[in-house]
């Protein structure tokens, strides 16, 4: 095989040859040097992420390469796993100078690792879209879902899918419960009003049982009636 370089051969062979599992090292560098490769974040992030890329000029490259590039490469099940651990730590240095949009764009294709740093940003738009994560599963949601929880959490997870599902209801009102005994909370108890009307009455027993806000304890209580129905208590009126 003859491993040239354009304009020696046309960009879709070159293409082709990026792609190739044994290409010579020396030839991903030149290719790395192609000033219309080096304009091309997502040509750059092939050469990065390739297997028979040398270390150095790997490292060289994920330090240049914008957020979307290194988290294409940070979920790319064939990309070297230095590459994918590389870019995972280059991402979590961009994330303090990303832009509210940015990490609207991002938190779609966060890396798992950096879930958790998502998840602590107040503004229900990115944590929306972070709940829209392909890979993201219940049971990971469940587990994010602890104190201090936000007023923008409660809106975000209203909005979704899962504002209907009853353990991320009981894990709501848990986390609310915790989160109302610390400063900077931004909830009322009536925040827990909506979650609480999501759940069965075998339900109610046991989310009350395990709460330590009396306040809220006593709202679920009186949410209860004596034959087993939810009615829904105004705050004014407790």
């Amino acid at each position: 095989m003859d491993w040239l370089l354009p304009p020696q051969i046309p960009w879709p062979q070159f293409l082709k040859l990026l792609r190739h599992t044994r290409p010579p090292q020396a030839w991903l560098e030149a290719a790395s040097e192609i000033p219309d490769v080096r304009k091309k974040p997502m040509l750059l992030r092939w050469i990065a992420q390739h297997r028979n890329a040398p270390t150095h000029l790997r490292v060289s490259l994920i330090a240049r390469l914008p957020w979307r590039a290194l988290a294409s490469i940070a979920w790319d099940p064939i990309a070297h796993p230095q590459a994918r651990t590389l870019s995972i730590e280059r991402l979590q240095l961009l994330w303090v100078s990303l832009t509210t949009g940015e990490r609207r764009s991002f938190a779609t294709m966060a890396p798992r690792q950096m879930w958790p740093m998502v998840w602590k940003v107040r503004d229900s738009g990115v944590l929306s879209a972070f709940l829209k994560h392909s890979k993201l599963s219940l049971e990971m949601v469940i587990s994010l879902i602890q104190p201090p929880i936000y007023p923008t959490h409660l809106e975000a997870l209203q909005a979704s899918h899962l504002s209907t599902i009853a353990p991320i209801a009981k894990q709501v009102i848990s986390a609310i419960d915790r989160s109302l005994q610390l400063p900077d909370h931004g909830l009322s108890h009536s925040s827990a009003i909506p979650w609480i009307r999501n759940l069965a009455t075998e339900d109610f027993r046991q989310v009350f049982s395990e709460l330590n806000n009396p306040l809220l304890k006593r709202m679920i209580e009186r949410m209860v009636s004596s034959d087993g129905k939810n009615y829904f208590y105004s705050p004014k009126d407790i």
